[in-house]
């Protein structure tokens, strides 16, 4: 096993393992634009097909750094402290799961992996090594601080209830067949296409992310609906475009979400995003447009594309949105903005040598709510999940 770097210090140098058409393209960048970092270069596993390496060497070369092809020897670097990771979930864990037994680091995109097993691969493999890690989420969001303010507050009494409401506008919606109503299965294949995604696994990943950090608990239970309202592309996958969860957590609260794609025209932004915390003494309801400015003029409304870009119909990428031509929406603007991003928050972790309080573990019990959502639905009754080991002490 390589050097542990837990005992460097800045500036941190970050190898990123996959290029374009992933979140890459955004978590590069986060952690490019922090004084703490430097980027040492991308690399990837040697066996990625032809489209894959193609677009690896795009984001390189739009980054200004080199294309290390030798994934083993890539990890190993001595000047590499941070691996980013943004391959396939299918690959993922042994991806971290390599890094860390090689002393890194790592950043993970979510949802971390597609199964259980490989959920718990990678925590032990992370915890073996004794390396931070952090799995993206948007626990950093004005409305998911304001929802920690006001828990920590306990201005509500005892917690009861979470709910949360996230839908995507993205991708030209109205094309789904809606006489034929799609039947969930226990068990998927994949769980990520080029034109569509399973949406409780991509969307519904954050609410579950929010709800452990809020209250520091895991999930017990889980009864879970899918359905498809919206996209013909998801149809012909068969994966469903929207999902609805009702959750009992390991503190006794109860737990609610409502997660999906909806399409550009569904909102005046990025999409329905909206807290609700109940307590004994009371209730909030929090918007991540309200407050917010609304502008009015003569500028040109917003348009969603005519056509869908071939590569990426619901505009799940910066590059492809950019090379389709859509204009980013302006008329509503958050009056909030992050303090910090996520990728600096992993950074700090690592400078001050502590725990991510959105560590892989955290990740892993939102997989396993995730595909106990799924067994549920194909079931049509709840469903218990797998226990996870609990969190080391003074990491929530």
């Amino acid at each position: 096993m390589a050097e542990n770097t837990s005992d460097r210090r800045p500036p941190f140098g970050v190898l990123l393992v996959t290029g374009s058409q992933t979140h890459q393209e955004n978590y590069a960048r986060g952690f490019a634009a922090d004084s703490r970092c430097r980027l040492i270069g991308l690399t990837d596993e040697p066996d990625v097909p032809l489209r894959r390496k193609s677009l690896n060497l795009q984001l390189a070369a739009e980054l200004n750094v080199p294309l290390l092809e030798d994934f083993a020897v890539a990890i190993v670097r001595d000047d590499v402290d941070i691996v980013c990771v943004c391959c396939e979930p299918e690959r993922r864990s042994r991806v971290v799961a390599a890094a860390a037994a090689a002393g890194r680091h790592v950043y993970i995109d979510k949802p971390m992996t597609t199964s259980v097993d490989s959920a718990r691969q990678m925590v032990d493999a992370i915890q073996r090594a004794g390396v931070r890690s952090q799995m993206f989420s948007l626990v950093r969001s004005p409305v998911a601080q304001r929802a920690k303010e006001v828990v920590d507050s306990g201005r509500l009494g005892t917690l009861y209830s979470l709910s949360c409401e996230l839908m995507f506008a993205k991708g030209i919606a109205g094309t789904a067949d809606l006489s034929q109503p799609r039947q969930e299965e226990a068990t998927a294949g994949n769980f990520t296409f080029l034109d569509s995604k399973r949406e409780l696994f991509c969307v519904g990943l954050y609410p579950l992310v929010l709800y452990q950090w809020l209250t520091g608990a895991a999930y017990e239970t889980v009864y879970g609906t899918t359905g498809n309202y919206f996209f013909r592309e998801h149809q012909q996958n068969n994966v469903e475009d929207f999902s609805s969860l009702l959750l009992r957590m390991t503190n006794g609260v109860e737990g609610t979400i409502f997660v999906g794609r909806a399409g550009w025209s569904s909102h005046p932004s990025h999409g329905v995003h909206q807290i609700r915390l109940t307590g004994s003494e009371g209730s909030i309801l929090l918007d991540a447009y309200r407050p917010r400015l609304e502008i009015f003029s003569d500028a040109p409304p917003f348009q969603q594309p005519a056509r869908p870009h071939p590569e990426d119909p619901m505009g799940f990428w910066s590059s492809t949105v950019q090379e389709n031509g859509i204009a980013p929406k302006e008329s509503w603007w958050p009056v909030a903005s992050p303090q910090q991003s996520d990728m600096a928050c992993f950074v700090d972790c690592i400078e001050q040598d502590r725990e991510s309080d959105v560590s892989a573990l955290v990740g892993a019990r939102a997989v396993e709510a995730i595909l106990a959502g799924y067994r549920s639905a194909a079931a049509g009754q709840p469903v218990s999940t797998e226990a996870f080991p609990p969190e080391p002490a003074g990491s929530l």
